[in-house]
């Protein structure tokens, strides 16, 4: 397997694990459950290692399909960016939830903050994780694509090659 492909295997389970991590979190810190909220804070931390992977095969993948006709560097970068931006708030996700749990375990009075710092950063990268998944979307849909989205493409093709069609 190339790394597109592995690029397509892994960069679904970032944004799944975060909608997943939260609306357990939420769950948990309604009912007040610290089993539930630990296993919010265990999905965002999984979540965070296959945003690893996805960065790790990201570039492989792009590699493999920039020069395709109705790609374009302009949607790639665009997908790039906001990966990178989601990347980030996953790792800062994942180090408040493991300093949750340790609060958590060790009954410390800065465990309720920490529960609110990771809901909050969960929250972020949720949003920001469907920007990169609709992102990463319009790159071979184009069904999906909003016009500025087009627009961009048309953009790169030569005009040669765009008058042929």
């Amino acid at each position: 397997m190339n790394d597109a492909h592995w690029h397509l295997v892994v960069n679904h389970f970032p944004i799944i694990g975060t909608i997943f991590g939260l609306g357990t979190l939420i769950v948990g810190l309604i009912l007040k459950n610290n089993s539930v909220k630990n296993a919010a804070y265990i999905l965002f931390v999984v979540a965070a290692i296959f945003a690893f992977a996805s960065m790790a095969t990201g570039d492989g993948a792009e590699e493999m399909v920039e020069d395709m006709p109705n790609i374009g560097h302009q949607i790639i970068h665009e997908h790039e960016e906001l990966a990178e931006k989601l990347a980030l708030l996953l790792y800062a996700t994942a180090v408040f939830s493991l300093l949750s749990i340790y609060t958590s375990v060790k009954k410390h009075r800065f465990s309720k903050i920490a529960s609110y710092i990771t809901l909050f950063l969960g929250i972020g990268a949720t949003v920001v994780g469907t920007f990169v998944g609709t992102s990463g979307g319009e790159i071979r849909h184009t069904e999906i694509r909003d016009n500025s989205a087009k627009q961009a493409v048309e953009n790169t093709i030569p005009k040669d090659e765009a008058e042929e069609d």
